[in-house]
């Protein structure tokens, strides 16, 4: 699986992108992290483990304490990726604006549909 996917898949789990959140204030210990979830501390270690693998986190020893910390240029390439799309559909979006208000009359005139003929037949 390619970073970018990898990536994203990691994203994808609620239960990481909480994890993820606690992490963006401090480093926590793997125990730290697992309190706030209703699973064993082997699942919270998988869990950690994927966000590792994705180059979202990283994790190191001190002492006896395994603590884990956010690895910002794991967000880097998701990052760039959106900010390509966003500047592509702001441009189809500014492109879109300029069509519209290049196709209004000066003078608009209400347009009579069904539902207007029908009000003046009764």
């Amino acid at each position: 699986m390619d970073s970018l996917s990898q990536t994203f898949s990691a994203l994808a789990d609620p239960t990481r992108r909480a994890i993820l959140a606690r992490l963006a204030s401090s480093g926590a210990t793997v125990g730290e992290l697992a309190e706030p979830f209703d699973m064993s501390l082997p699942a919270v270690s998988r869990h950690l483990k994927v966000l590792t693998e994705a180059g979202l986190i990283e994790r190191h020893t001190e002492a006896q304490w395994r603590r884990c910390e956010l690895r910002g240029e794991g967000f880097a390439a998701a990052a760039d990726w959106i900010e390509h799309y966003r500047k592509f559909w702001e441009a189809s979006f500014d492109r879109l604006d300029a069509f519209l208000k290049s196709t209004e009359s000066d003078d608009p005139k209400p347009t009579k549909g069904k539902s207007n003929a029908r009000r003046k037949a009764r």
